[in-house]
């Protein structure tokens, strides 16, 4: 598929395609699972995925809903942003959901942000998650680590609640060396495996 070449490109490559084609590869990408309905696990998805692209959204003044904004490659010498899930064990009576935790990291020079937390991964390709605790490192050492904005009580309750009132990515494309989803807020994004 022509799309997959053109996100394998903007991932990898260093003559990167223009960010109209990206968006419209990502687009196509997506129309194309929905219409197909494949099923991907969140197996596929353990690893860890340095943030290539995004595009944000705008809201329009009609009942239009979102409307994507132009899309952006994330430049590497501001900043590395990634992506990590792992796996955790399935607790007894939740065969039908694939559970684990995410980690994305920002670093910026000698400083590197990781938020953590619960995930799930539910059979639409729906990845919901939390960001529950904290760590700062500075030079590689850890300076601060711990809950964030009552973590603890929201990790506790984060199997219990609705998809609806929790944060996600619906991932449409999941391939051996690149992954794409839409955020909860309608934007769009690609990853490339580290």
């Amino acid at each position: 598929m022509e799309n997959i070449s053109i996100l394998e490109q903007a991932a990898k490559s260093n003559s990167k395609p223009s960010s109209n084609a990206v968006v419209a590869a990502l687009l196509e990408a997506e129309k194309c699972a929905k219409k197909t309905k494949i099923r991907y696990s969140f197996e596929q998805l353990i690893g860890q995925w340095q943030l290539c692209f995004i595009t944000g959204t705008k809201k329009t003044r009609q009942k239009a809903g979102i409307v994507l904004g132009a899309g952006r490659y994330i430049p590497e010498w501001i900043a590395k942003i990634q992506i990590a899930y792992s796996a955790e064990p399935v607790a007894e009576g939740e065969e039908n959901r694939e559970t684990g935790r995410v980690e994305n990291s920002v670093q910026v020079g000698a400083i590197v942000l990781t938020l953590s937390g619960p995930t799930k991964f539910l059979p639409n390709n729906i990845l919901a998650f939390d960001f529950t605790r904290i760590t700062v490192k500075l030079l590689g050492k850890t300076v601060y680590q711990g809950f964030i904005r009552g973590g603890e009580a929201r990790e506790s309750e984060f199997f219990s609640l609705s998809v609806g009132k929790q944060a996600f990515f619906a991932y449409f494309l999941v391939e051996d060396g690149i992954i794409a989803a839409r955020g909860r807020g309608g934007g769009l994004a690609l990853w490339g495996r580290v």
